[in-house]
């Protein structure tokens, strides 16, 4: 189970075990992204800045697949399931990125939100059968095949990534600045 801050945010513990630390860490970042593109209207969620193509909508699409790819897949040697079974990607690379703006806010917003939820239950099944160190279900391209811990640390660091997007976005779009939600 994630930490709380006295307001709330999720956060890893200040002295906690491996596993803790890690889901706690991308707990935190899947917060942040959440509060990122909260409440924004489709213009909002397809605003973009400078050259860059990225939107705060792209995101959240982005983050779903990732989410699915990583842990369904990945880790557990499952489908990912809808939407995502269904595009042909080697015809459709950046598939999510591009298909983001025709869908709703809420539409994107359900798509990230059953993502972690799917991602957080699997994560849970597996833990319960053994430890961060644990060997994936399913191989890289390559043939390697990842720990749940490197599993972890890859979405941390794909969501840290992503997030920085988020704040230069957001801040463009509204204003709205800050590592954490207020207070």
């Amino acid at each position: 189970m994630t930490n709380a801050d006295e307001h709330g945010h999720p956060e890893p513990p200040i002295a906690g075990d491996e596993t803790a630390t890690l889901l706690g860490s991308l707990d935190r970042q899947r917060a942040t992204l959440a509060w990122k593109t909260g409440g924004l209207d489709a213009a909002g969620l397809r605003a973009t800045l400078g050259p860059s193509s990225i939107t705060l909508g792209g995101l959240l699409k982005h983050l779903a697949l990732v989410e699915d790819l990583y842990f369904s897949l990945k880790l557990a040697g499952r489908s990912p399931g809808p939407p995502w079974e269904t595009v042909d990607w080697d015809a459709n690379p950046g598939w999510e990125w591009r298909t983001a703006a025709e869908d709703t806010p809420e539409q994107l917003y359900t798509l990230w939100r059953e993502a972690v939820a799917r991602s957080r239950a699997t994560v849970a099944e597996l833990l319960a059968d053994g430890g961060p160190e644990q060997l994936a279900r399913g191989e890289w391209p390559d043939g390697r095949v990842p720990s749940l811990r490197r599993v972890l640390v890859d979405l941390i660091e794909e969501y840290a990534r992503h997030v920085g997007h988020a704040d230069l976005i957001r801040e463009s779009v509204d204003g709205l600045t800050g590592e954490d939600p207020p207070r």
